[in-house]
């Protein structure tokens, strides 16, 4: 059986971090940070969307920023010719 994560990288999913900042319920002048990580679509990040409508939904806590990052872990290989070999003893 195949793992799901490697099946979703074939079609074309890449690794998305996002850090959310969020105010604290009882505390509205402080921040607080929560990691959210998993395979998403870029540029369109439909699983991130929709963990954060869930999020403003449910959750006491309203959001004040997320910064994301992405990386497509199956990609094509870069191949680079080399020119000259050089022998050291």
């Amino acid at each position: 059986m195949l793992d799901r994560a490697f099946l979703r990288q074939l079609e074309g999913y890449g690794l998305t971090t996002a850090q959310i900042r969020y105010h604290l319920p009882d505390q509205p002048s402080l921040l607080q940070i929560y990691v959210w990580q998993e395979y998403d679509l870029a540029p369109r990040f439909p699983e991130l969307k929709g963990f954060l409508d869930f999020w403003a939904r449910e959750l006491e806590g309203p959001l004040h920023s997320v910064s994301i990052a992405h990386a497509r872990l199956i990609r094509p290989v870069e191949i680079s010719s080399v020119r000259d070999i050089a022998t050291l003893h």
